[in-house]
């Protein structure tokens, strides 16, 4: 391996990368070279490699703090919309210089002890609630490294979204479909099952989204939504 080939390597891909040099590992990933190509044969460090090639070190190296950690992971999971699985993570790693590597997320555990480290922050600190429900949705179905011969999971129940006429009603059930057939024969106006989900805390997921609608609720379980909001209920398959 030519050692002015590495240098055009280190300088390219630090271009891409608005001007920030990779890590060894990512750089390896990048263009296919190998420590061995140049580690003892023209430098010793990968920064001295870095410093040849006259582009900016990379600093991510720089050890996070766990507290640090689970803030960006609560970031990831509000711009996705969902808990990141770790080729996300390595993914935003890549376009963004400011973000840990995905590695560095293994300090926090597996995928369920960071959900829990997760929880335990945003109880902790308010305003959260969205971050609390995405995080509801990782069990251990979506977790088969974690799961083991028997279930802790309670009793499962849904929570529906109901449409009659211009409104809708948010209620729960202990099943699917019973309890919003007993309601669609007392009202005056059809109605009709949009959506319902599948969880282990049908009061808990309820309460969630009787609050995330509050500003909109008219009367009792009754709110009034817009495309928006049912699109946003509907996009849950289990909390």
């Amino acid at each position: 391996m030519d050692k002015q080939h590495i240098l055009d390597e280190i300088k390219r891909t630090a271009a891409e990368n608005g001007g920030v040099a990779l890590g060894r590992l990512r750089f390896f990933k990048e263009t296919g070279i190998r420590e061995a190509d140049w580690c003892g044969k023209y430098w010793i460090r990968w920064n001295e490699a870095v410093q040849e090639a006259g582009v900016t070190a990379n600093q991510k190296s720089v050890a996070y703090g766990e507290r640090v950690l689970i803030q960006k992971l609560i970031e990831l999971s509000r711009e996705l919309g969902h808990f990141p699985v770790q080729a996300e993570l390595r993914l935003k790693a890549r376009r963004d210089t400011g973000f840990p590597s995905d590695a560095t997320f293994k300090r926090l555990g597996s995928k369920r002890q960071r959900v829990s480290k997760i929880l335990a922050f945003c109880h902790e600190h308010g305003g959260h609630e969205d971050v609390i429900a995405i995080c509801h949705e990782v069990t251990i179905r979506d977790d088969p490294e974690e799961c083991g011969s028997s279930s802790t999971l309670g009793e499962f129940g849904f929570v529906y979204l109901l449409k009659s006429g211009r409104f809708h009603k948010i209620g729960r059930s202990n099943a699917a479909g019973r309890r919003e057939r007993e309601l669609a024969i007392q009202l005056p106006e059809k109605a009709e099952i949009v959506h319902s989900i599948r969880t282990d805390d049908p009061p808990g997921i309820e309460a969630y989204w009787h609050k995330r609608f509050e500003e909109k609720r008219k009367n009792g379980e009754w709110f009034q939504l817009d495309a928006a909001d049912v699109k946003a209920f509907r996009r849950r398959k289990f909390m």
